[in-house]
């Protein structure tokens, strides 16, 4: 079981951060996840918030929603911290997500961006569990995420598009297929579960919980 997280240095987290602003069409998916979510929100948690990038998109059209930004890192903690300094909406947390999430009910909303996929496939089903109990009736769960590709051609072609095709594999990635995620969404109990945008690795993963849970 591959069990290597890199997220903890400062080196790793940084260099991400510079990386983070190149990555090819990242800006697309990120915006058809702030469509999704609805603008009537009242409670919001980001799994794995870095430096709160996406949070802050979200309070765009929503500058009054009360926000959680949980991350592990001690760099983009800080990062996350000085972005909302003085901004009492947002909360920051410290919380490794290979352990239980915390109580944080209630949610109308649960996003993660590129964070989930750090994570050991066991850990990651279980993870979409505590979500789908977190959220309150018609809430939603949207994972824009780095997704395993269905060949070792377009694997490469991913890294050639981001440049990195002369680096090693990164070892915190635990990458898997859309497919298989989709259909753990839909058995947990969320509806409306697609993947509502993709390009190569890249994927947004969407589900509702029922507002009928009879």
């Amino acid at each position: 079981m591959n069990s290597v997280n890199l997220w903890t240095s400062a080196e790793h987290a940084l260099s991400y951060l510079i990386k983070a602003e190149q990555i090819p069409h990242r800006t697309e998916g990120e915006a058809v996840l702030v469509e999704t979510v609805p603008t009537t929100v009242k409670r919001v948690l980001d799994l794995g918030t870095g430096d709160g990038r996406l949070l802050a998109l979200l309070k765009l059209d929503r500058p009054h929603v009360q926000s959680i930004a949980l991350d592990f890192s001690p760099t983009m903690l800080e990062k996350a911290r000085t972005r909302y300094a003085g901004d009492t909406t947002v909360t920051v947390i410290e919380h490794n997500l290979d352990e239980p999430l915390p109580d944080l009910k209630p949610l109308d909303a649960v996003v993660s961006s590129f964070a989930i996929h750090h994570l050991v496939d066991e850990r990651k089903r279980t993870l979409y569990t505590e979500i789908f109990n977190l959220l309150e009736l018609g809430g939603v769960f949207c994972n824009l995420e780095h997704v395993a590709s269905s060949t070792p051609a377009l694997h490469q072609r991913f890294r050639r598009a981001l440049g990195i095709e002369q680096e090693p594999e990164d070892p915190s990635n635990k990458l898997l297929d859309v497919e298989t995620q989709l259909t753990w969404l839909k058995d947990i109990g969320f509806t409306d579960v697609d993947c509502y945008w993709k390009w190569l690795e890249l994927a947004l993963l969407v589900g509702v919980k029922p507002l009928d849970m009879r």
